[in-house]
C-alpha cells in the first residue's frame, strides 16, 4: 500500500503542477501568452524536455555524481529552451537579454521544480531502503542473541538431570517434565517478537522449580512475585537471562534473591547474588551484554538496566510493558 500511495501521490503533484503552470502563464500573463503567442505549442516541447531530464539526465548525472556537468547541461537547456520559444514559437524580434528577462522563467521553473521533486522521491526511496536494511538486520540481530541464550539453558538443564539420574533417579520423571515445558517455551515462543506475560513469568517459575532441586542445601532461594495483571506481552527470554547467570555465577551456600514486581504496566526485576571472586563478577557482566543489545534494539528508550557490583552482584531491570491486543483479549 505505501508504494501505491506514493505512486499516486507523485502523479498528482504532477497534474497540479501542471494545471497551476498553465493557469498562470495563460491568464496572469496574458499579454505575453494570450493567443498572441502560441504557448500551447510550445508546452508540448517543454513536457518533453521536462521528462527527457527526469528520465535520463538527472539519472545519469547523479549516477556518476557529475553535479558540474549537470548544472552546466541544465544551464545550457534552459538558455536554448527560452530561445526556442522567443524566435520559432513567439517570434518577438527581441534582443537576447530581453528574451531572458520576459520568457526564461517559463523554462526554468517547471525543470527546476521537477528536479527537485525527482530528488526529493529518490532520497524518500533510499530512506526506505535504509529502513528495510536495518530492520533486516534487527531482525537478523535479534536471532543471533536468542541463539546464544537458548543453548545456555538447554545445556545447564541436560547436566542437572545427568547427575540426578546417578543420584537422585527418582526426581528425574518430574525434572524432565519441567525441562519439557520449557523447551517448548524456549522452541515455540523465542521466535515471537513479543509473548504474553503469564506464559513467560510460567517459564520463569518452571526454571526456578527447577534451579531449587539442582541447588537444594548448597543454595538459598529467595523468589517473590508481586503482579497487579497479566493483560500485558513482553519480549521472550529476558528475564532468563538475568536470573540464569545469578544461578551460574553465585558462591557455593550463598543466597540468591528474585523479585519481579508488575504494576500499571511497568515491570521490575530485581536479582541479587553472591559472586565467587572479581573474576567471576566480571564474567556475569560481560553475560549481561548481550542483554542488553536486545533491551536496546527491542525497547529502545522503554528500559532501565542497573547493574551493582559491592558485597553482593545486584541487576535491576525496569520495563514498559505493552498491552495484549484487544482481539487476542477476546479469542
Amino acid at each position: 500500500m505505501g508504494i501505491v500511495n506514493k505512486h499516486i501521490s507523485r502523479v498528482l503533484v504532477h497534474i497540479l503542477f501542471w494545471m497551476l503552470f498553465v493557469f498562470v502563464s495563460l491568464f496572469l500573463f496574458s499579454n505575453f501568452y494570450w493567443k498572441e503567442n502560441p504557448f500551447l505549442q510550445y508546452l508540448f516541447l517543454l513536457v518533453i524536455i521536462v521528462y527527457a531530464n527526469n528520465l535520463w539526465l538527472l539519472p545519469f548525472f547523479v549516477k556518476k555524481k557529475m553535479y558540474v556537468g549537470y548544472i552546466f547541461v541544465f544551464v545550457i537547456i534552459s538558455f536554448l529552451a527560452t530561445q526556442l520559444y522567443c524566435y520559432s514559437f513567439a517570434k518577438c524580434g527581441c534582443t537576447v537579454f530581453k528574451c531572458l528577462s520576459d520568457y526564461l522563467w517559463q523554462s526554468l521553473v517547471p525543470l527546476i521544480f521537477f528536479s527537485f521533486v525527482w530528488m526529493l522521491y529518490r532520497f524518500l526511496d533510499e530512506q526506505e531502503k535504509v529502513a528495510a536494511v536495518k530492520k533486516e538486520h534487527v531482525e537478523m540481530e535479534l536471532k543471533f542473541l536468542k541463539s546464544q541464550i537458548n543453548p545456555h539453558v538447554l545445556f545447564n538443564n541436560l547436566n542437572t538431570i545427568y547427575s540426578y539420574s546417578i543420584e537422585k533417579p527418582n526426581e528425574v520423571p518430574d525434572m524432565i517434565l519441567m525441562l519439557s515445558d520449557n523447551l517448548k517455551h524456549v522452541l515455540h515462543e523465542s521466535n515471537s517478537k513479543t509473548v504474553p506475560l503469564e506464559k513467560e513469568i510460567q517459564f520463569i517459575d518452571n526454571y526456578i522449580r527447577f534451579q531449587r532441586i539442582r541447588v537444594e542445601g548448597v543454595k538459598q532461594i529467595q523468589y517473590e512475585k508481586d503482579i497487579d495483571s497479566y493483560d500485558y506481552e513482553i519480549a521472550p527470554l529476558l528475564l532468563i537471562t538475568i536470573i540464569e547467570n545469578a544461578f551460574k555465577h553465585s558462591a557455593l551456600h550463598s543466597d540468591i534473591s528474585i523479585l519481579i514486581k508488575v504494576g500499571s504496566g511497568v515491570l521490575e526485576c530485581v536479582c541479587e547474588n553472591g559472586f565467587k571472586d572479581e573474576d567471576e563478577a566480571s564474567s556475569f557482566k560481560i553475560g549481561l551484554q548481550n542483554l542488553e543489545k536486545r533491551l536496546a534494539l527491542i525497547y529502545e528508550d522503554a528500559y532501565e538496566l542497573n547493574i551493582k557490583k559491592g558485597e553482593t552482584f545486584k541487576v535491576y531491570l525496569k520495563l514498559i510493558l505493552t498491552n495484549v491486543p484487544s482481539s487476542a483479549v477476546e479469542r
